[in-house]
């Protein structure tokens, strides 16, 4: 089930941080986001101008109108404006005790500034137990190590110090270990702010007693707004949705084991790492821009909505159209329909089609040796054993024994073009465009014998005194309209699910080959009988898809 996550944030004008860098970052690892606004923000890539916290009394109807009515697998923590705010979100976490809670605190601005006053500071200590991770950066991580340890301040009141940021990796773990172990709560702690060449992480849990580190090169780039919120964002769905952890690298699983914490966050780092690599390419802004969400599904899947199978078969069966129009107004099927087909060029076309049929048949043969699934082989394997047997056999009824031996004339330069074709795209492995190399045949077929059995080419085709009625009643043949959509099925699953690259080449075997089944058809009444093609357009056509 999709993990869902309610991120508890101020809001980002300007799309890098925020709530809005929080829904990127859930929707981009695979979760479902939700948002209940903490604050208004006025910002941009160069800095914030302006902050609104709307009353409290309406973050809280924001939550419960989400616990009411949705499940929460999991929640991120981000910018709490004040005191009163993180009370209020401290209540409901309380009552509704989410499975998964992360707590990003913004504390501290990176210019070092204090975002929060002191009240709102020592408020974060009834947050921090409710919460299973905490994300800051060093310079936060430095206030909370402070947390818990006032002095009585001047004016009587307790004030919150402000222990020296970490300066070292060293240091950073100890701060890490005081908070854990003092709140309860995992710490994930965070060596990008350090100087030198390298960036990198730790996961912290004092409960458990365990240390797991991740390394990191830095990642030279000025798009790092947002990376904050974005990492605990994506550590909370993958947290919620069980770690990744097959995901995981051989190293974090020795150090982890099985923990769904750790696997969570080495596949959030991998993410957000590529992110980050990608980031200046966004050109968003004239300061720190954000990093782009979405740069890996954007390289590995693209940005085009994959059709589905029934959009597939629409847009394939339309784009032949032209060629399927050719094929009708072709003298030889016209003669076939209507009986005026002389005997001579139907039985070439015969000797032709077997020579095909035997070629065909390991092509087909071949489409169920590379088939990924167990149906795929099924299928592909019974229509080779069909074209062996079946359609051979009928061949040889109207042409003599010599059919299946090859004793008759050898095939035309239209037989051995196609062949051709549908030989190298076998010899390239690739199922997917192997198939729909082969569906013409099915479906072409399947159509022109569905309509000349219909009496769409004329009432001559019904008359069982047809000269060539045997034959016509093989092309509406029930068992093969059948096969002919399952051939359909399987070819438009396998492009909606393809790459768009890789569903571009299918169409382009399919169109191909229909430019072949062209051909075919035209060669026996052919005025050009040296290269089995008709003159003009056919030729050129045959020409081009042989190339």
């Amino acid at each position: 089930m999709t993990a869902r996550v309610l991120s508890i944030a101020g809001s980002d004008p300007s799309g890098g941080a925020g709530i809005q860098a929080d829904l990127k970052s859930i929707a981009a690892v695979g979760g479902y986001g939700m948002a209940a606004i903490t604050a208004l923000t006025a910002q941009n890539t160069r800095g914030v101008r302006a902050v609104h916290v709307p009353p409290t009394a309406f973050l809280a109807e924001q939550l419960e109108a989400i616990a009411d009515d949705i499940g929460i697998d999991a929640v991120k923590l981000g910018m709490l404006a004040n005191a009163e705010v993180i009370g209020v979100v401290a209540e409901w976490l309380g009552r509704v005790r989410p499975p998964v809670v992360v707590l990003d605190p913004v504390m501290v601005a990176t210019s070092g500034d204090r975002l929060l006053a002191p009240e709102a500071e020592r408020a974060m200590r009834e947050l921090l137990p409710l919460a299973d991770l905490v994300t800051p950066n060093l310079a936060e991580l430095a206030v909370l190590a402070g947390l818990g340890q006032e002095a009585p301040a001047a004016d009587g009141e307790l004030g919150t110090p402000a222990p020296p940021v970490a300066a070292t990796w060293a240091e950073a773990i100890a701060q890490a270990e005081a908070v854990s172990a003092r709140f309860g709560v995992r710490v994930l702690a965070k060596g990008g702010h350090l100087g030198g060449d390298t960036a990198p992480d730790a996961l912290v849990d004092a409960a458990g007693a365990s240390l797991v580190e991740f390394p990191g090169e830095r990642i030279a780039t000025t798009a790092t707004h947002g990376t904050g919120c974005s990492l605990s964002s994506a550590i909370a769905t993958l947290a919620a949705s069980g770690g990744t952890g097959d995901r995981a690298s051989s190293t974090v699983r020795e150090a982890g084991g099985d923990d769904p914490w750790v696997a969570a966050v080495a596949e959030a780092r991998r993410w957000l790492r590529e992110s980050l690599r990608h980031g200046e390419a966004l050109e968003v802004g004239g300061g720190h821009g954000p990093i782009s969400h979405f740069a890996g599904l954007w390289s590995r899947g693209g940005t085009r909505t994959a059709p589905t199978p029934a959009e597939v078969e629409h847009e394939w069966w339309a784009s032949i159209r032209g060629i399927r129009d050719d094929i009708d107004a072709l003298p030889f099927i016209r003669g076939l329909a209507d009986g005026t087909l002389a005997r001579e060029p139907f039985l070439g076309y015969l000797t032709q089609d077997a020579h095909y049929l035997r070629d065909y048949a390991r092509v087909l043969a071949e489409a169920s040796r590379l088939a990924p699934d167990a149906a795929g082989q099924a299928f592909w394997a019974d229509s080779a054993h069909g074209s062996i047997v079946g359609e051979l056999e009928l061949h040889t009824g109207w042409l003599g024994r010599e059919a299946g031996t090859g004793a008759s004339a050898p095939p035309d330069a239209t037989t051995t073009a196609y062949l051709d074709h549908l030989l190298a795209t076998a010899q390239r492995g690739e199922h997917a465009v192997l198939i729909a190399a082969l569906l013409p045949c099915f479906w072409i077929y399947t159509d022109l014998g569905e309509r000349l059995a219909a009496g769409a080419f004329g009432a001559a085709a019904l008359d069982p005194a047809h000269p060539y009625a045997s034959w016509l009643a093989t092309y509406a043949d029930p068992g093969f309209a059948v096969a002919t959509r399952e051939a359909i099925g399987f070819v438009t699953r396998a492009a909606a699910s393809a790459a768009p690259e890789q569903r571009e080449r299918m169409h382009r075997a399919f169109v191909a080959s229909s430019r072949h089944e062209l051909a075919f058809f035209a060669a026996p009444l052919a005025a050009r009988r040296d290269t089995g093609l008709p003159a003009g357009t056919v030729h050129e056509s045959a020409t081009a898809v042989t190339a």
